[in-house]
């Protein structure tokens, strides 16, 4: 009998090295992937607590709820890797104190979803709005406990900005390389107590942070969409 054919050395090699390191999306890749069907609550409910009842109400064409834009801001890092930006929220806003989040909020009077969010940017960040170029959005998300609808806007920069961020909002600017949040060994989770009930919480852990809730449902809709392409 013929012993098994053995792999060639190059092939074994490839073998012994283990997975390839995760590539960077590219701006051109992110507005493409941003062009395609979103795909909505089925992605976002992958990175939702549960239970977590009202979430899927973003569905009802009908739904009445104070609308909030958001900023996902993809900016080249120290070394040439799109990276976007986070925020530790202070323990004196109105809402979600001491969470991650992105930057954004309320839609004022006569705003669109993108001027709310761009405006926000400025107002917690120092972002410049007018070098932001929006490269898409993605489906908004409805958080039950405060009734709010997020609508997150995509936008680019073509450089790192110099952040300046807001004392009564922001206690701390985090920068997430976007391949991070790609690597599925990012994506974790726990069970926590929340509001005196057993919930799973499926987390992305970005350094010593867990980015969890409505932040953790946007950005996994835009990881599903780069990990289709």
């Amino acid at each position: 009998m013929q012993p098994p054919p053995t792999a060639p050395p190059q092939a074994a090699a490839s073998q012994a090295a283990g997975p390839a390191p995760l590539v960077s999306p590219t701006f051109a890749q992110v507005r493409q992937a941003l062009q395609r069907p979103l795909p909505g609550f089925a992605a976002q409910r992958r990175m939702s607590p549960q239970p977590r009842a009202g979430s899927e109400r973003i569905l009802d064409p009908a739904l009445n709820c104070r609308h909030a834009g958001v900023l996902v801001l993809l900016y080249p890092g120290p070394t040439g890797k799109l990276t976007l930006v986070l925020t530790r929220r202070t323990e004196t806003v109105n809402h979600h104190r001491g969470q991650i989040s992105l930057p954004g909020g309320v839609v004022e009077a006569g705003e669109t979803f993108v001027a709310a969010a761009l405006r926000e940017a400025y107002e917690e960040l120092g972002v410049p709005s007018a070098a932001v170029e929006v490269l898409g959005v993605l489906s908004p998300v409805y958080i039950p406990h405060t009734g709010f609808c997020l609508h997150p806007v995509v936008g680019a920069l073509s450089q790192r900005p110099a952040f300046i961020p807001c004392a009564s909002e922001v206690a701390e600017v985090i920068e997430a390389p976007l391949c991070d949040l790609l690597d599925p060994a990012t994506a974790r989770c726990e069970t926590w107590d929340l509001q005196g009930q057993p919930t799973r919480v499926p987390f992305y852990a970005i350094g010593a942070h867990k980015v969890w809730g409505a932040t953790a449902m946007i950005l996994a809709e835009l990881t599903a969409l780069l990990s289709e392409g």
